[in-house]
């Protein structure tokens, strides 16, 4: 624990630190403290940085709409395998766009000084290799990888080219997880025992059955180059738009969700991650021609770490919810609290024990003869005295960002900061390895019907 507060004063200047929000109280009622995050995240210069987007998808929009709110920040071009994505580009970023099928020749352009890879799982390894090794740096969506072996060849260009690289899941840079990470180093809710963490989601789109354009064709989608090292098999819309539905080129939930998780466990704990993960998965109600799980249960073992107790994970995704609640959240358990964790908000619960255990009702005293129980109730007053029974519940504080709070345009910042100056990269490449390896392991230990032991210091499979 002590290491734990260390670290958070020896934080600085870096782009970590710069991550943790301040909370300013807004009100307080009895029983209830509520407090607004502010995070301090800034753009720490306006030289221009020109970028380019791999994958003009629904989340390449999203991260290329985000980088361009950072100051200094320049879109020049656009590659996407289907020509109606490319026609959008034009129409929503500039005719003056740069579009092409082939990242080959976005990545040649000596213009471009960084790109966004969105593509599907499967094209992330070799494109943000091969980005790094033509003099960009990289911001690649989470997970990093498709397959856990694919993964130290990316460690091992970022540290070769010595490139900025990070990968996007925003939760490292959350103003939630940071404020969250200062309340566990504070020893509020005593020592972390374990995490209950899941995402939860109710609707088709939210599995994954985007829409289908209509021109959808082989003569406006290049489908060979999409499959890539992927079988080969014959023309489809679905595998191209639904990807995530297909093991051949996505990660399924485990990779698309739980990674999410995980980005922001190994945030707080400052982790390198499990060492054990066993995994039951099950495809129960989207039977759409996909292969992919559409339920998945996982736990995981943290050994002891010099940064955090033992403690385990219990994880889930339920892409067929019929609560209609859906969700997201991470709940660190400790001994004497709980951090209940929702997307950029988060409570805080904490109890006082109290010295006496009390007796009575559920309890063998009821069960000692009359002469015994008197006995027992001079040596409990003895000890005891008029001491509180059990536990009292403390006021409960909650944490919510400012209006408008962004924790991708965070994360963005955060990128173009380590561009700009050097800063620290939290979610680097080993990170991104830590983090993917043992959500893509959910799918292995399903598979294989047994746990899957890694070695999440020297990031290796072990079985």
């Amino acid at each position: 624990m002590n290491n734990r507060r260390n670290f958070i004063k020896k934080l600085g200047g870096t782009a970590a630190g710069l991550a943790i929000g301040h909370a300013s109280e807004a009100s307080s009622i009895e029983g209830l403290e509520k407090k607004v995050l502010h995070s301090q995240i800034k753009t720490t210069a306006n030289d221009k940085i020109r970028i380019g987007l791999i994958g003009s998808g629904i989340i390449g929009h999203y991260d290329t709409d985000t980088a361009l709110k950072v100051e200094g920040v320049e879109l020049v071009a656009v590659c996407d395998l289907y020509d109606g994505r490319l026609e959008r580009a034009k129409e929503k970023w500039g005719k003056q766009i740069f579009t092409t099928r082939d990242y080959r020749e976005l990545l040649a352009k000596k213009d471009i000084d960084a790109v966004l890879i969105c593509t599907p799982d499967h094209w992330h390894q070799k494109i943000a290799i091969d980005a790094m090794n033509a003099g960009k740096h990289v911001y690649c969506e989470k997970p990093m990888v498709q397959k856990i072996s694919e993964g130290m060849a990316i460690v091992n260009t970022q540290k070769a080219t010595g490139k900025v690289f990070q990968v996007g899941s925003q939760r490292a840079s959350s103003v939630a997880i940071w404020e969250a990470k200062k309340v566990l180093d504070s020893g509020a809710i005593g020592e972390l025992t374990y995490v209950d963490a899941f995402c939860d989601r109710s609707d088709a789109r939210g599995a994954w059955n985007y829409s289908i354009p209509l021109d959808a064709s082989p003569a406006t989608i290049d489908f060979d180059k999409f499959l890539g090292h992927a079988p080969k098999v014959p023309f489809s819309a679905e595998r191209f738009f639904r990807w995530r539905n297909f093991k051949d080129y996505g990660t399924g939930a485990a990779g698309d969700l739980i990674v999410h998780l995980l980005t922001g466990i190994h945030t707080i704990t400052e982790s390198k991650g499990p060492n054990r993960i066993f995994s039951l998965a099950e495809l129960n109600l989207w039977k759409d021609g996909r292969d992919a799980y559409d339920l998945i249960n996982a736990v995981m073992d943290y050994p002891k770490a010099q940064t955090h107790p033992a403690f385990q994970v219990i994880t889930r995704v339920n892409l067929a919810d019929g609560s209609g609640k859906g969700g997201f959240g991470i709940k660190l358990i400790g001994t004497e609290g709980v951090i209940d964790i929702g997307w950029n908000e988060f409570k805080v619960k904490t109890l006082k024990r109290h010295s006496a255990p009390g007796f009575g009702g559920y309890d063998s005293f009821d069960s000692f003869s009359e002469k015994q129980k008197v006995e027992f109730k001079k040596w409990y007053e003895a000890k005891y005295g008029n001491a509180e029974v059990g536990y009292t519940m403390n006021k409960e504080t909650t944490y919510e960002p400012p209006k408008g709070y962004d924790d991708r345009l965070d994360h963005m910042i955060v990128f173009f900061n380590g561009i700009r100056t050097g800063s620290k990269i939290i979610e680097d490449a080993s990170f991104g390895l830590r983090a993917a390896a043992p959500s893509i392991a959910c799918n292995l230990s399903t598979e294989r019907k047994t746990p899957i032991i890694w070695d999440p210091e020297k990031m290796v499979l072990k079985s």
